[in-house]
């Protein structure tokens, strides 16, 4: 343009600012779109760097990969998203990046659930939740990672106490303070502080429905395995859709359970809310329910609410029902995929019906905190620190060798199953012997049942499910796995002997240092050709060796092996004649007697639990049977 034209559109002042301004802007926009282009991620709306509300100094810390977009439309019932949300590009901080060394902890305040604490964490238009206390640390990271493993970081944790908020914001997981001012340690399924934590839950959800975003609630004691988000998805119509106790299947499918055939109770571990004028009056009603009644149950009390109208069904295909005020609309998730710890573990239901399970959540079990934990680490969904991948005095293993007459002969009851659990314990026996003398960590077997364990009369296998005869059962079907744990005195019982779960050597998590340090044990027969006393072995990695070896035999020739981290015995069946002091042997038998669970529960009597007996075979004619009187209501020991 020549200078003369240039002065002459200058000397008009509107014109010439008008188009300096649509230049300036036009120069500035597009090189922030060949920048966000460049540097990967969606590229950044240029509109939106207008904003009164967004300095720049946000702009810089946005990362392109983690932009949200903007959420699903849905009804107009369902309250608009809060526009930072809605309208622009949303900084997500990174999980697991941690507070820069030396960095003090963030004034508490900072952790106030606000509406803007989330909008900072939530993608189209979803925020997960999930709340503990410091003794679940654990769960809540396990939790964390399976989410941002599978790319899902729009995720939050409320913390309880203040020692879990110091500790995930340590981690660099994101954290709200529920300053319920909680005690750090595990308080028990139905004691006075677990009902005052689901009464948090509530609280919690009729908080943060009217923030406007869609809130997938979760227990710690879950895990997801596959993004839910595209499931949830499927149903924009659902005001709530929940995971429910259900043990016998609806449908074949991936579709929503058929709710006039679900009698078992709506489970709140897994839930997801829209943000409606249905949900955010069930929520309050909900929450008030719970707090004139200190007695009532979080999830008898939600129950109670959904069942006052149930039905009818919602128009079209979907599986939704209308439920509560008659208005809010219902749908059952899928327990084959949103499974239970009956539907997961027993069951393996998802295998049968080859659909990928979304998510299991460790409930129908036993032992406790212990035994979720324990049930999550044989199913390889559980993050161990590192060091449990590995332990000093090395592991010992066994092949359990289980006759076929004992899994598969016979009718299936109290007795068969009896037999097997029996003939599986006395190796266990010896291979818990075997490991407290060369102190080894025992990596259990797998434990083969023939009936469920309940805690109600049933006849063995619940009718209508899915359960197979024999199955893979939990450890905590047989064992007390939270007594395996406990810290028991050593004067009075004897050596800790720590173990694993039996799919631990097959855990990827396991270090190829470990895996590569092998020794096979062949049991022989002493006399027998090759068979003799020796710590040489006959080819590289195989030791023969004699059956009912003495206390001071094994621990002579395996100590030439304590570099060698498994120790793998081709059988249990006779391989340890027993201890040679007497008074280690009586603290030994003290401590594995309590390792003993109860079967139950046989129908038509009461108690109908019947005790497992480490020492069984030291009984003649021992039988199952349960208690006659309540003198004989009483472990064996």
């Amino acid at each position: 343009m020549a200078w003369n034209s240039f002065q002459d559109i200058s000397n008009s002042k509107p014109l010439f600012l008008a188009i300096y301004a649509t230049v300036l802007i036009g120069i500035i926009c597009s090189s922030v779109y060949v920048f966000s282009a460049l540097y990967g991620g969606n590229p950044v709306d240029p509109t939106t760097l207008f904003s009164s509300s967004y300095s720049t100094t946000q702009l810089s810390n946005v990362d392109s990969t983690q932009v949200d977009h903007a959420p699903n439309s849905g009804p107009t019932t369902r309250d608009e998203a809060p526009s930072l949300s809605a309208s622009k590009p949303q900084r997500m901080k990174s999980i697991w990046k941690l507070p820069p060394p030396g960095s003090k902890m963030p004034p508490l305040k900072t952790f106030r659930l606000t509406k803007e604490l989330v909008s900072d964490r939530v993608k189209d238009n979803v925020i997960i939740v999930t709340f503990g206390n410091y003794a679940f640390m654990d769960f809540i990271l396990n939790w964390v990672k399976h989410l941002t493993d599978l790319g899902l970081h729009n995720l939050l944790v409320g913390a309880m106490d203040t020692k879990l908020l110091e500790a995930l914001y340590q981690k660099g997981v994101p954290v709200f303070d529920m300053e319920s001012h909680m005690s750090t340690v595990d308080v028990g399924w139905g004691s006075p502080t677990f009902h005052k934590m689901g009464r948090e839950k509530v609280v919690l959800i009729d908080v943060m429905l009217p923030f406007g975003y869609e809130l997938l609630m979760c227990d710690t004691d879950m895990v997801w395995l596959k993004n839910p988000l595209p499931y949830l998805a499927r149903y924009p119509e659902a005001d709530i859709l929940t995971s429910t106790d259900q043990v016998i299947p609806t449908v074949v499918d991936d579709s929503l359970e058929n709710w006039q055939e679900v009698p078992a109770a709506y489970n709140i571990g897994i839930f997801h809310w829209r943000s409606t004028d249905s949900t955010k009056k069930l929520a309050k009603e909900w929450k008030e329910k719970l707090l004139s009644d200190e007695k009532i149950w979080d999830q008898n009390g939600f129950n109670e609410l959904m069942h006052r109208q149930l039905g009818p069904a919602v128009e079209g295909e979907s599986g939704l029902v209308y439920a509560y005020d008659g208005i809010l609309k219902l749908g059952l998730l899928p327990a084959s995929i949103f499974c239970s710890g009956h539907t997961y573990f027993v069951q393996a239901m998802h295998q049968q019906f080859r659909l990928e399970p979304y998510a299991v959540h460790t409930t129908f079990q036993y032992a406790g905190t212990e035994g979720k934990r324990h049930r999550l680490r044989e199913a390889m969904v559980f993050y161990d620190q590192p060091e449990y991948y590995d332990s000093s005095g090395g592991f010992l293993s066994f092949k359990p060798s289980i006759p076929k007459s004992l899994l598969l002969d016979g009718e299936h009851n109290i007795e068969s199953h009896f037999s097997l659990i029996n003939y599986q314990i006395k190796q266990i026996r010896n291979a818990l012997a075997i490991a407290s003398l060369l102190n080894r960590t025992l990596v259990m077997p797998p434990l083969w049942c023939r009936l469920d364990r309940l805690w109600f009369s049933h006849p063995g296998i619940l009718p209508r499910t899915m359960t197979r005869q024999p199955f893979l059962c939990p450890l905590d079907h047989v064992f007390e796995v939270h007594v395996m744990l406990k810290d028991l005195p050593e004067e009075d019982f004897g050596p800790w002997i720590d173990f694993r779960e039996y799919s631990f050597l097959d855990n990827p998590l396991l270090s190829e240092q470990v895996k590569e340090s092998w020794l096979d044990v062949q049991l022989c027969q002493d006399g027998s050709q090759g068979c003799h006393v020796t710590n040489e072995t006959s080819q590289p990695g195989v030791l023969r060796f004699p059956k009912h070896s003495s206390e001071e035999l094994l621990k002579t020739v395996f100590s030439s092996f304590k570099d060698i981290k498994v120790i793998q015995f081709s059988s249990m069946q006779d391989a340890f004649q027993g201890f040679a002091d007497k008074a280690r042997e009586d603290k030994f038998r003290d401590r594995v007697k309590r390792y003993m669970g109860i079967w139950c529960c046989v129908e038509n009597h009461i108690p109908g639990h019947i005790y497992y007996d480490m020492y069984w075979d030291e009984k003649p004619g021992w039988k199952p049977a349960p208690p006659t009187t309540p003198e004989d209501d009483h472990p064996p020991w």
